[in-house]
């Protein structure tokens, strides 16, 4: 395929738009506003590769509209917003950007765990609005990190970096429950210790760091039974995807002081954040940064690119799902 047409449907880092341009015949969304399921209908018989993100919803309905897409080079890791039967169903292949997220993402888990225990947002608000009246032995006392279990809920790269910050650079003890035992040479790295069962694990921890993929099979997995089964005063942190948890049944155990605090940097309707969330002050709320560093977006835009590159010369793409 000499010249594919690429539609692009948010803006992705300068320097890969000018390649992604130098290569490919490629239409940019200058506005960067989130495409609607009627102009994504239209593209999939416009274009012949779909680079899309987590802001677009790319369901069944959009996937039969057309029949020229024949990629989407998906821009970031997780793909719940795709669906992958129906793309399969059309002959559609999907790829993503694995890896190349691992430490920024990490970076935030990291991030989101210190600012809950510590009380930063708190903090900040306070000071902020002139309500700060000096210091005082008992003013926002948090909690420490040296220690206290981390329990993370999947143990992927994603959460093997976020263990191994944790453990090295603060002290924590490791646990963890996903669906196997991780490799014996990591397990051994951070002392970390394996749970089969996520309420087991979730009793144990201190502190617990969502790592799993969205999608059905993880709806609500941290509902209000889960949450019941957390140490009173824990924390927990999420930033895998928005529909992991059930937040009226977070805040819930936040508002009555079960959990101590949380920190999310995902949601399940983006950009939406659950109003029941927005009252609490012990909860930390970042909008979706998990990968925003600019090292991270470029390298993201650049994986995405080499997958398109592979599929214009008909070769196999580097990093398909699907």
């Amino acid at each position: 395929m000499e010249r594919p047409k690429v539609l692009v449907t948010r803006r992705w880092p300068a320097e890969v738009e000018r390649a992604l341009q130098a290569r490919f015949d490629v239409t940019l969304n200058a506005s960067d506003r989130p495409l609607g399921a009627a102009e994504l209908a239209r593209a999939m018989d416009e274009y012949d590769v779909l680079c899309p993100t987590v802001s677009d919803r790319i369901d069944a309905e959009v996937i039969g509209a057309g029949g020229r897409v024949r990629l989407f080079a998906n821009y970031g890791v997780g793909f719940d917003h795709i669906d992958l039967a129906a793309a399969k169903a059309r002959g559609i292949a999907v790829t993503n950007t694995p890896g190349v997220l691992t430490d920024a993402t990490a970076d935030i888990a990291l991030t989101l765990l210190l600012m809950a225990a510590r009380r930063a947002g708190e903090g900040e608000r306070e000071l902020r609005d002139g309500r700060w009246s000096g210091w005082r032995p008992t003013h926002l006392v948090g909690s420490a990190l040296k220690d206290k279990v981390l329990g993370l809920v999947g143990m992927g790269r994603i959460a093997i970096a976020t263990a191994q910050r944790a453990h090295h650079g603060f002290g924590m003890k490791i646990a963890y429950y996903g669906r196997h035992e991780c490799d014996p040479a990591v397990a051994a790295e951070l002392e970390a210790e394996f749970y089969p069962s996520l309420h087991t694990l979730l009793r144990a921890a201190d502190f617990v760091s969502l790592h799993v993929p969205g999608g059905a099979a993880t709806a609500n997995l941290i509902d209000a039974e889960a949450l019941a089964q957390m140490k009173p005063g824990a924390y927990l942190i999420n930033t895998a995807r928005g529909g992991i948890v059930d937040h009226d049944a977070l805040a819930e155990a936040l508002d009555n002081g079960r959990l101590a605090g949380a920190g999310l940097d995902v949601y399940p309707h983006e950009p939406q954040v659950p109003q029941a969330l927005l009252g609490l002050e012990n909860v930390v709320l970042l909008p979706h940064l998990g990968s925003a560093n600019a090292e991270t977006r470029v390298a993201m835009g650049m994986k995405a690119l080499a997958n398109v590159e592979a599929f214009a010369r008909g070769e196999a793409l580097p990093d398909r799902i699907a």
